[in-house]
């Protein structure tokens, strides 16, 4: 007799039987970590696998805390927990109540074993990154054709400039000959002329499954590539050894897209705010050199010889002024004391002793007869109003204001 079930009830059922083994209840599990992933919630979702073999692995919010150490992938952990069945989604998986490190997996070490030897030559340098194009002819994408990384790629790209062009290089991005075919596909985009910025990517995924972008030969194919590299591998909390040695590592094939090719509507507000900027530099220059030129202008006008002689005429026009002013100042003071003298002359003089009513008399030659001894036998009388022509009839001296003392 045959039962119909529905999934529910089919899941549920294989539910309680995992739980009802007692051999899947209470056990330790060893194994390494991969594809570690730790959700908003606090619980950790992870596998753990062994060289042929994984299995799906969840700790809940409430065990975790009392962890003691980070778990990542490559660690090798024992878990302690048991068995059982997700019935909403009918994955089978192991549901850990306690986790101890035992130490990193093969895996982990061997990447972390290369990362160092290719550091140690210089591959990883940030002085070697290169920036990215502001305008690039065109965008290669070395990655799968039908994953969702070209999408994503083509979609942010087309929105923000659909002038740029893109280019893909199909490659087969996890398993055998991946690491090769992302080298070469890296290595012929890089010989096509139009190609100015590549970028390398894939979803996300487990340590395994994104290893192609950690081998040597992929590392070093984008560390020579002559145009820069853009890396955009798994999700953002992932990382690769593409991504140190990339130009740039972008979080998701989207950012990638958008480190790629800039917006349209932004690059053109750019361009006319450096047109503006340059307009007023250049305006402001002209302004500054005009009157550098207006300076030596004035300057030469200066200093022609026309400039100067009308300077030089200026200035003797000015030194006769002041000359002459300085003459006539100099006439007007002799004039004065001249005057002056004159006065004092005038008032020690003969006119004012003939103004009294005395006499001046000289003899023929001019000269004053003082005495009355001296006086000639004819001499002038000068008087105020004229001169008298006198003979001399006698002499008397003595003091005329005095006494008579003898006759001549």
């Amino acid at each position: 007799m045959s039962w119909t079930l529905s999934v529910t009830e089919l899941n549920e059922y294989v539910r309680r039987s995992l739980s009802g083994d007692p051999m899947l209840r209470d056990i330790s599990l060893k194994g390494e970590i991969s594809n570690f992933k730790r959700h908003v919630t606090g619980h950790l979702y992870f596998s753990l696998k062994d060289d042929q073999a994984r299995i799906n692995c969840v700790m809940f919010r409430q065990d975790a805390v009392s962890l003691t150490f980070a778990p990542r992938d490559g660690a090798r952990v024992t878990l302690e927990g048991s068995v059982s069945l997700y019935t909403a989604a009918g994955s089978y998986q192991f549901y850990a109540r306690r986790m101890t490190e035992d130490g990193l997996g093969e895996l982990f070490v061997k990447l972390e074993q290369l990362k160092k030897r290719l550091a140690s030559e210089g591959l990883f340098d940030e002085g070697k990154k290169r920036p990215l194009p502001l305008l690039p002819r065109a965008v290669g994408v070395v990655t799968s054709r039908t994953g969702a990384v070209i999408h994503d790629i083509a979609r942010v790209a087309g929105r923000r400039n659909p002038s740029v062009q893109l280019i893909l290089r199909p490659s087969q991005v996890q398993g055998e000959g991946a690491a090769e075919d992302i080298a070469r596909g890296i290595r012929e985009l890089s010989r096509v002329p139009l190609v100015d910025v590549i970028i390398i990517g894939r979803g996300g995924g487990s340590l395994e499954d994104l290893w192609a972008f950690n081998e040597e030969t992929v590392v070093r194919a984008v560390a020579a590539c002559p145009v820069p590299v853009i890396s955009a591998v798994g999700h953002e909390t992932d990382v690769t050894l593409s991504d140190f040695a990339a130009d740039v590592r972008a979080a998701t094939p989207s950012a990638a897209a958008e480190l790629a090719v800039q917006e349209r509507e932004v690059l053109r507000a750019e361009k006319d705010m450096l047109l503006t900027r340059l307009f007023k530099s250049a305006h402001d220059a002209l302004a500054v050199q005009r009157g550098r030129l207006d300076g030596l202008e004035k300057r030469l006008s200066a200093g022609h010889p026309s400039a100067r002689l009308s300077a030089q005429r200026t200035l003797v026009t000015e030194l006769t002024w002041r000359l002459h002013q300085s003459a006539r100042e100099t006439l007007d003071s002799f004039r004065a004391a001249l005057q002056k003298q004159e006065t004092a002359l005038k008032s020690l003089g003969p006119q004012k002793a003939l103004e009294r009513g005395y006499l001046l008399a000289v003899d023929q030659k001019g000269a004053p007869v003082t005495r009355a001894q001296d006086a000639p036998d004819t001499m002038n009388l000068l008087f105020l109003d004229g001169i008298v022509r006198a003979r001399t009839i006698s002499k008397e001296m003595g003091d005329p204001f005095g006494g008579k003392d003898q006759k001549l």
